[in-house]
């Protein structure tokens, strides 16, 4: 399976000729889901989730699908008839050779006066998790972490708690267009001697094969 890096919380996962986009938010590329057979979205927030870019990649492939939780499938379901499918916790599917896992109920918290939305993360055939906005911990081994690096809701303390406590083989950062390059080398230094497992970070465009 290859991964390529987008802007921001935006991963694309190609595999015998098919490809599967998490998260193609405001902040990632316009074009960032536009070849995509399956589409999965974490969550509403604008950084993981815009309607636009979504649209462009249903519209550019006929046979293209979302998987993502309620509140997004609500804002665009109409649009698309049959091609938007509800997930939660707990749910399992398969869509164009991928298998995937849905893990997790509720973003991160930001601040106790911030109510608290839904959110979900994913396992990719059983190997790669993206969390979403959440330090959510799957019941199920991860090869691949896509580590939610930079947020208004975490500190590095509780990043490197997160690796430790999934164990992945490799942590790779997404959710970073935050995070200045003045500080990057900090978190990588940091996470990298504390996380306990392999640490990466891929510029945007920029691919690796798992």
């Amino acid at each position: 399976m290859r991964l390529t890096k987008k802007t921001h919380a935006c991963i694309r996962l190609e595999k015998d000729g098919r490809t599967l986009v998490i998260d193609p938010g405001t902040f990632s590329e316009e074009d960032a889901a536009v070849g995509a057979d399956v589409i999965l979205v974490t969550h509403e927030h604008l950084d993981h989730f815009n309607e636009d870019r979504l649209r462009a990649a249903m519209e550019a492939n006929p046979g293209a699908g979302i998987w993502t939780l309620r509140s997004v499938a609500e804002k665009i379901s109409a649009a698309f008839p049959g091609r938007v499918h509800t997930v939660g916790h707990g749910d399992t599917f398969t869509a164009a050779g991928f298998d995937v896992q849905v893990h997790g109920e509720l973003h991160a918290v930001v601040h106790p006066d911030i109510p608290r939305i839904t959110n979900v993360g994913y396992l990719v055939d059983g190997s790669l998790f993206h969390p979403g906005d959440a330090l959510t911990v799957p019941d199920h081994p991860v090869e691949t972490l896509m580590l939610p690096v930079h947020a208004p809701w975490s500190k590095i303390s509780e990043v490197i708690d997160y690796v430790r406590e999934v164990k992945p083989q490799r942590a790779i950062d997404v959710h970073d267009a935050l995070l200045t390059d003045l500080a990057r080398p900090i978190y990588d230094r940091q996470i990298g001697a504390l996380g306990g497992a392999d640490h990466n970070r891929l510029t945007p465009g920029e691919s690796t094969d798992l």
